[in-house]
């Protein structure tokens, strides 16, 4: 074989080694995209509306209980009783029919217990409803400032509640100065007195005066009557 043939063949086994590189570089490559998974890609999220959040519980409110206060008024500086009548319901199931009563002006709390059968005083005077009353006696100290306090009270067994306002006013003050004589009336009474001392004729030489010169007149009319 000559060298020109030689060469010729070479060339081409070379080509066909490229073109064979280059298919096995291709063939590689889009295997390696096929089995690479894509990153980076977005998740899709739900695009509903937002999210139900729990309402609150209503709750019910319970009425308040009628409170009343004997006496209502007490007077500063002077240690003083008051009782506390609260309209309690009874409560079911077991827990004593009673309540509390507490305020600032008290000297502490009170128990509040069933009112005794037979009306016995104090009574509630705005009574209403039927369930029955309960009360307790408290103590209002002398030191308590005037001016409006609460009264709060609390059921037991029924956590009912109601309050009352008790008020603390100023000690009236006397007046400090008292008339050493009454005044004097329009013409009787004691003004009637006084013109009569005033209108006694004074002692003295002018009363010896003026009784010396009566004598002479009756003297001298005696006289005359006797000439006649």
């Amino acid at each position: 074989m000559s060298t020109a043939k030689w060469g010729a063949a070479v060339l081409r086994v070379r080509r066909v080694a490229y073109a064979g590189a280059i298919v096995i570089v291709g063939l590689t490559g889009c295997t390696a995209s096929a089995d690479t998974t894509p990153s980076g890609s977005p998740s899709a999220t739900p695009t509903g509306g937002p999210t139900a959040s729990a309402s609150p519980t209503a709750t019910a409110t319970r009425p308040t209980i009628q409170v009343e206060l004997n006496p209502d008024k007490v007077t500063a500086g002077e240690t003083s009783k008051v009782w506390i009548l609260a309209n309690c319901p009874v409560p079911s199931g077991g827990p004593a029919h009673t309540g509390t009563a507490t305020s600032k002006a008290f000297l502490s709390g009170v128990a509040l217990n069933p009112v005794p059968a037979g009306g016995s005083t104090p009574t509630a005077t705005g009574a209403t409803g039927d369930s029955p009353w309960v009360r307790g006696e408290a103590t209002v100290s002398g030191t308590v400032k005037r001016g409006s306090y609460r009264v709060d009270v609390k059921c037991d067994g029924t956590n009912d509640m109601g309050r009352a306002t008790l008020r603390v006013n100023a000690a009236e003050t006397l007046p400090t100065t008292v008339p050493t004589k009454a005044p004097r009336a329009g013409g009787g009474g004691t003004y009637a007195q006084e013109a009569g001392d005033a209108s006694t004729l004074p002692l003295g030489p002018a009363g010896v005066l003026l009784g010396l010169a009566l004598a002479g007149g009756i003297a001298y009319v005696i006289k005359r009557r006797g000439r006649g």
